[in-house]
């Protein structure tokens, strides 16, 4: 069975040797101790969200604190391509599922967006309320599913600016693959990658300064409309057909990733 998993700081786990001794603080420490019930001796997994895990035997605790000395440490490479899941804001928290899935599945960052359809709509005041909730729902799957690394949670963008966005992307010069989901293409999710894995990722293969890119759309429960679409298209972006059956929008998405990371050899 795997060890619990508590976050520190991001950034604050440093570069930890076997035998230091870690304390961890804040309401982390208060979920460690008084709802998860960790005591002396147990041994616990500490991550700060940069790829670095230290397993800890833990000396001694108190309400609000929990001092505990390493026993092992495991440093993880990120992803050589960096995935990231632009998902419509879809009603009963639908968004949060596939983006709690995602990050179960080994997403690299997450971008709600206010596509034209979207029921649920995110105004001045309820934005930043909202955007706190996605990075609580990755946070809390990230210690869920065990990972190093926690995803980014970009800002929401309108459709005009997504599309803003996939243009400075796809004119980069770095290898980037904009796949929009969409029921009307006739090109498959896996032949689309695979073209772009033939054609422009492995010319960049070793070349750190052409960091690799797949972004996944994914509309909302009324889809994408045609005039979105369109700019998407001329902003560089490939529309691909996912399978024959239509998925909720909570579903698509980690659907899609599972797919594109066998592709790129990720799984």
């Amino acid at each position: 069975m795997s060890n619990q998993c508590f976050f520190m700081e991001r950034g604050t786990l440093g570069t930890p040797t076997v035998g230091d001794v870690l304390t961890l603080e804040g309401p982390e420490a208060h979920h460690a101790v008084n709802v998860k019930r960790v005591r002396a001796g147990e041994t616990i997994d500490l991550v700060d969200g940069t790829g670095v895990r230290a397993s800890v035997e833990v000396l001694d605790t108190d309400k609000s604190s929990l001092r505990a000395t390493v026993a092992a440490v495991d440093h993880e490479e990120a992803n050589p391509v960096r995935i990231t899941l632009v998902q419509a804001l879809a009603k009963g928290d639908r968004d949060l599922q596939a983006v709690e899935s995602a990050v179960e599945l080994g997403i690299d960052a997450v971008r709600p967006w206010q596509s034209d359809r979207a029921i649920v709509r995110w105004n001045e005041a309820k934005a930043a309320k909202a955007l706190g909730k996605w990075e609580a729902t990755v946070l809390a799957a990230l210690k869920q599913s065990r990972r190093t690394y926690l995803p980014e949670v970009l800002p929401m963008l309108s459709s005009p600016a997504l599309a803003a966005d996939m243009a400075a992307r796809t004119a980069s010069g770095h290898p980037v693959l904009v796949v929009v989901l969409h029921e009307r293409s006739t090109d498959s999710v896996a032949r689309v990658v695979q073209t772009w894995k033939a054609d422009s990722l492995q010319a960049t293969v070793g070349n750190e300064s052409a960091p690799a890119e797949v972004l996944l759309v994914v509309g909302p429960e009324g889809g994408i409309s045609d005039q979105e679409l369109e700019k998407f298209i001329q902003a560089g972006a490939r529309v691909a057909l996912l399978g024959h059956h239509v998925l909720r929008a909570s579903t698509a998405g980690p659907a899609a990733l599972v797919l594109v990371r066998h592709l790129l050899d990720q799984l």
